[in-house]
C-alpha cells in the first residue's frame, strides 16, 4: 500500500513540474487541444498543435495569389 501511495504522489509531482513546450517564439504552448481562448497556428516540434492567443497571429493583408486554396 506504501508504494502504491508513492508510486502515486512521483507521478503527480512529476505532472505538476513538467513544464509545457513553448513555440511561436514563447508566445504559445504545444498542447494536443487549444483552450477556447487560443488558435491552433502552427505545429510544433513533436507534431502537437501550437496553441496561441489570438491577438498574436498575424492577419492575413490583401488576397493571396493561391486564392481557391489547392495546392497547385
Amino acid at each position: 500500500m506504501k508504494f502504491l501511495l508513492l508510486i502515486l504522489t512521483v507521478t503527480l509531482l512529476l505532472a505538476q513540474v513538467t513544464p509545457a513546450m513553448k513555440c511561436w517564439s514563447k508566445l504559445g504552448s504545444c498542447r494536443t487541444k487549444c483552450e477556447e481562448n487560443e488558435l491552433f497556428y502552427v505545429l510544433c516540434r513533436d507534431e502537437t498543435m501550437c496553441c496561441v492567443d489570438p491577438k498574436y497571429v498575424p492577419e492575413k493583408k490583401g488576397k493571396s495569389s493561391n486564392a481557391s486554396g489547392r495546392l497547385a
